[in-house]
């Protein structure tokens, strides 16, 4: 059948382009159990390593002795600090400017750090040498409270550093201080304070826990010594970021490093970083002439792979008498842990921790947050956020909650008289973002409609009195939170990764018979980027998604790109897609106008062609372009349709969105029920709605584990409390709510297509949501805040807090 037989209705569903719920064309495999992940690969004469690890949070190694391991049969070697130090390999350089020890040199500084890498001829062998590695220490005081690290008398950690007081990002108040970083007017704002009728202030909280990926972290090295070449497989969500820092490390040329990071079994942020296993496997491989594979179990994932949070925030809002925020304060203690890993590709040493005025017209603000060092495992990564925008909107939605409760004011309602206006878009923020678009009233109320929100407020009343009277042991929480996220990281005058911007890149090619590949500098870890980008090229270009295959991960054909992580996929690459495929477009403009004989301004795009203006049956579709161009020559063009685009984007994108969570406790027990759920994303342009649902279930999903129960905690001797999942919560299908989703859809005036990103937004919203829902619960009870994570023991002690249940007897 004829292109031009069919509608118009019929050739845009052909496409299944940008709007379509396209079916995850990636599933087909995963569901078959066909992929390839890092350890379905198997090469020749291939080793395996294990890692010695320390039994303690903060120790002097007296000695490594190996012998025994060394003796075992089986074992190819073992490789101490002592090892790399005459290759300088002993520290790698971290994303945040610091170095972290590869292996532990002379001191421990936190459980499960690594000391010793053993290689042997299969995992199993390897596992058995590491128990015959014979570590002696020597005990030293751990620090585990952030707030002691500064105190005159607080055990000294990075012996490395001890004496250098200038750091990567100014100078150091202490030698457990980091950094030191401020953003805003201190004077206006305390001066503000100073006068305001009304003030709040809270410390919050947020915890510290990890990412837990389905698949942990693992590499798979192969250096060719006849060619000098090393192929380097694994967990990356950043290949050519790997492979940059793997030349820097090993001084091998970029040229011959191939990094090739396959399927991967989720990331969110954890496989940002680089590990001491990758480093390790590389130099065991250079060592050996042999591939040598390195996977870590659960345990060392959780226990020393870059944590998430660790935030304590002391929030502060002044107002006027009737509820009009007219400043803000906030000042961070971040738990950086050993060293400083932060996957933190911004400028600053806290990310976009500046974001945290959230959606509201606050005049004039003050952020300080000082990094320490602690006797825990090191990094902080975006945890299915934007680089501290989660505690950002954490800090700032509670704020707003406790302010309303001081003024007896309808939280809802307090939003609703702060929020950014319409008309004020693009908006300069107080500590310098400039939001692109949103309508955050449309959205606030149209949540509030969809959940009857004045009925419930109305229906908590009764409970609370019933409450009183003692009819019921059950309260009511309502949970409200509204969030800007910031992400597409980003522009290069923000974002930096050793120097390199962080721009994103799309390379396309289009075959003769009219298919097309293109390959994309990203890396999907589950978030459908075979389909979405698909959608995308195949509006722009008018060619079937089913048509058109997507590639990643493989740094010998993908241009080099900065991955994929704080939802920058869509608003960087998915860019560059779009401005990619519109310079093969003006070209096919032009052998369209020759095909046809007319002046290419003659033409205009139709869906799957060009047409001439004014003559719809003068037509001519992509299919017939691409062979032309490869058939017949041109006049004054080359052969060919492909093109290159590397997008660094002029601004950040701004997604938002209102959330509404409403709980039951039970006192007595802690045990919560979550009645209902609803969230309402505008994520801009929205390319394919069943993919976004999708996101929007995965993160509230971690949203909802981070806030109830997911916590990495330490005792007072620095053992890790929270390094298996009989510990870690990680919610099944049995605990997870039902949730309810919604949308309104604001483009960016300043992304080729619109679009905003969406993977990290539910996570950013449903936090604060949970936790404010349980806030508001105990609230009539006197209390202001409860930290998380809120599982039930923790509600049923702050219900013993209040007297409750001893009222109940």
């Amino acid at each position: 059948m004829n292109d031009q037989t069919l509608t118009k209705e019929q050739r845009e569903a052909r496409l299944q382009g940008m709007g379509c719920k396209r079916k995850r064309v990636e599933d087909i495999r995963f569901t078959q159990g066909k992929g390839n992940y890092v350890d379905d690969i198997k090469l020749p004469g291939m080793l395996f390593g294990d890692f010695v690890r320390s039994s303690y949070a903060h120790a002097r190694i007296k000695s490594i002795d190996t012998s025994k391991a060394k003796a075992l049969p089986g074992v190819r070697a073992v490789l101490t600090a002592a090892d790399l130090k005459p290759l300088n390999l002993h520290y790698m350089p971290t994303l945040a400017g610091d170095v972290a020890a590869v292996l532990a040199d002379e001191k421990v500084l936190f459980q499960n750090q690594e000391v010793a890498f053993v290689v042997a001829d299969d995992r199993y062998i390897a596992a058995d040498a590491i128990e015959l590695v014979d570590v002696e220490y020597e005990e030293l005081p751990p620090l585990i409270d952030p707030w002691t690290a500064m105190a005159p008398d607080a055990p000294l950690l990075r012996e490395d550093i001890k004496d250098k007081m200038d750091g990567a990002h100014g100078p150091r108040k202490h030698y457990n201080h980091i950094f030191n970083w401020q953003m805003g007017d201190k004077d206006r704002t305390d001066d503000v304070f100073a006068k305001a009728p009304v003030t709040v202030k809270e410390q919050f909280l947020y915890h510290r826990t990890h990412p837990s990926p389905l698949e942990t972290c693992q590499s798979l090295a192969s250096f060719d010594k006849i060619k000098g070449e090393l192929t380097l497989y694994g967990t990356f969500q950043a290949p050519h970021v790997v492979r940059t820092v793997a030349s820097l490390i090993s001084h091998i040329p970029e040229h011959k490093i191939h990094v090739i990071a396959p399927d991967i079994g989720g990331g969110f942020g954890n496989k940002v970083g680089v590990y001491p296993g990758y480093v390790c496997s590389i130099v065991a491989s250079i060592v050996l002439g042999k591939p040598v594979k390195w996977v870590e179990d659960r345990m060392e994932n959780l226990s020393t792979t870059s944590f998430a949070r660790d935030y304590h925030i002391i929030s502060e809002l002044a107002s006027s008498e009737d509820g009009r925020i007219l400043a803000m304060r906030c000042y961070v203690l971040a738990d950086h842990g050993a060293f400083d890993a932060c996957a933190d590709p911004s400028k600053w040493p806290a990310g976009f921790m500046n974001i945290c005025t959230g959606s509201y017209d606050i005049p004039v603000a003050h952020l300080e947050v000082d990094g320490v060092y602690t006797n825990k495992a090191s990094g902080g990564v975006a945890y299915r956020c934007s680089f501290r925008v989660t505690e950002a909107v954490y800090a700032i939605e509670r704020a707003v909650e406790v302010l309303a409760q001081k003024l007896g004011m309808d939280s809802a309602d307090l939003r609703l008289k702060n929020f950014i206006k319409r008309e004020q878009f693009p908006y300069k923020a107080a500590l310098g973002w400039e939001y692109d678009s949103g309508d955050y009233h449309l959205a606030m109320n149209k949540a509030m409609e969809a959940v009857s929100y004045r009925q419930l407020r109305d229906e908590q009343a009764h409970k609370r009195e019933a409450f009183k009277r003692g009819e019921t042991r059950e309260i009511m929480g309502i949970g409200v939170s509204f969030f800007t996220e910031i992400v597409g990281a980003g522009p290069s005058k923000n974002c930096d990764i050793l120097g390199i911007g962080m721009f994103d890149s799309c390379e396309i090619r289009i075959h003769p018979t009219g298919s097309a590949i293109a390959r994309m500098g990203t890396k999907s870890q589950g978030q459908g980027h075979e389909t979405t980008y698909a959608q995308i090229l195949a509006t722009e270009l008018g060619i079937p998604a089913e048509d058109i295959t997507i590639e990643e991960g493989n740094t010998d054909t993908a241009p080099y790109g900065l991955g994929t992580y704080g939802s920058r996929s869509t608003p960087t690459a998915g860019a560059a897609c779009a401005m990619a495929a519109r310079k093969i477009r003006a070209k096919a403009q032009m052998i369209a106008a020759h095909l046809l004989e007319v002046h290419h301004n003659d033409l205009e795009w139709d869906i799957d062609g060009f047409q001439v203006k004014g003559l719809p049956e003068k037509h001519i579709g992509m299919k017939d372009i691409a062979w032309a161009s490869y058939h017949q020559p041109i006049p004054n063009l080359e052969p060919g349709l492909e093109a290159v685009n590397y997008y660094d984007p002029p601004n950040m994108t701004y997604p938002f969105g209102a959330y509404f969570c409403v709980m039951d406790i039970d006192v007595d027990t802690g045990i919560y029920k979550i009645r209902r759920f609803y969230a309402l994303d505008d994520c801009g342009t929205r390319i394919n709605p069943m993919i976004i649902e999708g996101q929007v279930h995965g993160g509230l999903t971690e949203a909802f584990a981070v806030a109830m129960g997911q916590e990495i905690r330490y005792d007072a001797a620095g053992n890790v409390m929270g390094a298996s999942f009989l510990d870690f919560f990680l919610p099944t299908a049995v605990e997870t709510p039902h949730w309810e989703t919604d949308y309104t859809e604001t483009p960016s005036p300043h992304h080729p297509i619109g679009a905003k990103g969406v993977g990290e937004s539910p996570h950013v919203g449903g936090v604060p949501c949970f936790s404010n829902a349980v806030n508001d619960a105990f609230s009539f009870l006197g209390t202001t805040h409860i930290n998380m994570p809120h599982d039930s023991w923790r509600m049923w002690e702050a219900a013993e807090k209040l007297g409750l249940h001893h009222q109940a007897a």
